[in-house]
């Protein structure tokens, strides 16, 4: 996968055979992480709303993603890789990035 700058997304999903839903996050659109979300999030009707109109993930899918990014030397969490947005990074990997990275 060899890219000069990759492009990190996210998307409320279903995860889990659809018991919850994530914010999962992507590098060019291959699932690698996800934040859970707070206890009682199934009754956020809008939330429910968007969450339906993405595709629905697995465990084995962020398994794979993250696998296939590592083994191709660009996963976020372990490489270091220039992003072109990466403040949409969950909390925990912004950190990773300096001020430089994050203006763009």
């Amino acid at each position: 996968m060899t890219i000069d700058a990759y492009t990190a997304s996210n998307a409320f999903v279903f995860y889990n055979d659809a018991k919850i839903i994530v914010k999962m996050y992507f590098l060019n659109d291959i699932p690698f992480t996800f934040d859970e979300l707070p206890d009682g999030h199934l009754w956020d009707r809008e939330l429910v709303e968007e969450a339906t109109k993405n595709q629905t993930f697995e465990v084995d899918d962020v398994y794979k993603g993250s696998g296939y990014l590592l083994a191709e030397q660009c996963h976020p969490m372990f490489d270091n890789i220039r992003i072109i947005n990466p403040e949409i990074l969950p909390e925990d990997l912004v950190s990773y990035f300096d001020e430089e990275d994050l203006s763009g």
